[in-house]
């Protein structure tokens, strides 16, 4: 099996333990331990345990890892796991042996003797493997899977992280991992409220590289801007119980301002988390991001960096259909952000239109319609400038601009609101709507 190979099952075997942790209705700790051999060997050999005290697991969960044969060629592993486990209604501490180089899966399993649990009441399962590979390889790589698992802030779970090297004394490493620690959230929020809050933190502490948030970067709040979207009950069968929830994390950071050497620019990142475990992106994630109108937004698409890409395909339209509701989420709650490539268009001719209707204003010789125009303004008649005249028009341009920047069904449309408004300008004649469908900036598809 080759070290890829090696470092999957390892974070497999780690996130069905996570998953046996979120399964049970008590707080759960979820440990992980890897221990460096003395033996004089290049790489020595590390011994990795994978515990968790959720709610058990079952011989069939083992025994159906798949594995491609041909990766089993280098001496990396010897294809065994020790596994140890016991349900809360159990009264037997079970004990097996898997050697999953055995290309029959009824031939993998060896049951060892079993212990007696003499009365007590407790669930929880160990899987321990041994492999040569340097262990601070597989100490960055598990640290990183933990930091991704902690933005879905499940409340029930602690996760312990330890490296032994041998016998060096004061070689010892530990550390702890808890869902609520920076940004605590209720043990009843929602999981799309623990998503949102856990890619905030991820965010704000460019990608848990730090152990707090970046105050240097993100001094307050107005340097993030979050959308949430939730999709489900699509139309196919297949997909009829599927949920699909969205969040998109959007954070304005000054270099100039900022002091951190972190600042990574203009960098998205895409995490996919698939029945509340990191997973590789789909192909179907891939083609509903592809499939999004983008310019719509004022964004553009540059593709995706390859990547492994998960074989189960999700339905692409509930992943579309998540996505675009946490950007329309985003632009209603942010006035000026995500606007279309033709509202932007039309929005930086506002101070062009601004000067040229505010010049039609002052050199007007009618005071009554001056005295109007600055009614309608919310300005006084008297004391005030050109330029505090066509500032104003401006605004009001932009505002009308952003505000029918919009992308929803004909139904939900409100209204244009209009820079000018009169009396007779109301009468809801089929002349009048033909000009105000003329006039007035409404949403429509790039």
């Amino acid at each position: 099996m080759n070290i890829a190979s090696v470092r999957e099952l390892c974070l497999q075997l780690i996130s069905s333990a996570f998953q046996r942790c979120r399964a049970s209705d008590d707080l759960c700790r979820l440990s992980v331990i890897l221990r460096r051999s003395s033996a004089p060997s290049f790489p020595p050999p590390v011994r990795i345990s994978v515990s968790d005290t959720g709610v058990g697991s079952c011989v069939e969960e083992f025994g159906a890892l798949k594995l491609c044969r041909e990766a089993f060629g280098s001496e990396i592993w010897d294809g065994m796991l020790s596994v140890t486990t016991t349900g809360i209604g159990d009264n037997e501490i079970f004990h097996y042996q898997f050697n999953l180089k055995e290309a029959v899966s009824t031939r993998r399993l060896t049951r060892l003797p079993s212990n007696p649990k003499n009365g007590q009441k407790f669930s929880g399962t160990e899987v321990c493997l041994s492999i040569f590979e340097s262990i601070d390889v597989l100490l960055a790589e598990i640290s990183r899977f933990f930091q991704k698992i902690l933005i879905l802030k499940i409340p029930n779970v602690a996760i312990q992280l330890v490296v032994e090297h041998g016998d060096v004394p004061g070689s010892r490493y530990e550390h702890v991992f808890l869902p609520n620690e920076g940004n605590p959230l209720h043990f009843s929020a929602s999981n799309l409220e623990r998503l949102k809050s856990g890619l905030e933190d991820y965010v704000f502490k460019h990608g848990n590289t730090l152990g707090k948030k970046c105050e240097s970067c993100f001094s307050n709040w107005e340097h993030l801007k979050v959308g949430t979207g939730v999709a489900c009950c699509t139309e196919s069968r297949k997909y009829s119980e599927s949920v699909m929830e969205a969040v998109i994390v959007m954070s304005e950071i000054s270099e100039l301002a900022s002091t951190c050497l972190r600042t990574c620019g203009s960098k998205t990142e895409v995490l996919y988390f698939k029945d509340f475990s990191v997973s590789p992106i789909s192909q179907s994630s891939v083609k509903a991001l592809t499939s999004i109108d983008w310019k719509s937004y004022g964004l553009t698409f540059r593709g995706v960096v390859d990547q492994a890409r998960l074989k189960m395909q999700p339905d692409q339209n509930l992943i579309r259909k998540a996505i675009k509701l946490a950007l329309d989420d985003l632009k209603d709650k942010h006035t000026g952000e995500l606007l279309s490539a033709h509202a932007l268009k039309v929005r930086n001719c506002a101070p062009d239109l601004a000067k040229t209707i505010s010049s039609l204003i002052w050199h007007s010789n009618d005071s009554n319609f001056r005295e109007e125009c600055f009614s309608f303004l919310g300005l006084p008649s008297q004391g005030v400038g050109s330029e505090v005249v066509e500032d104003r028009i401006k605004e009001k341009i932009i505002s009308v601009i952003e505000m029918n920047d919009k992308d929803q069904p004909q139904r939900h449309k409100e209204v244009p609101s209009f820079l000018f408004e009169v009396d007779h300008f109301q009468d809801s004649g089929s002349q009048d709507e033909k000009y105000e469908d003329e006039d007035a900036f409404s949403s429509m598809d790039i």
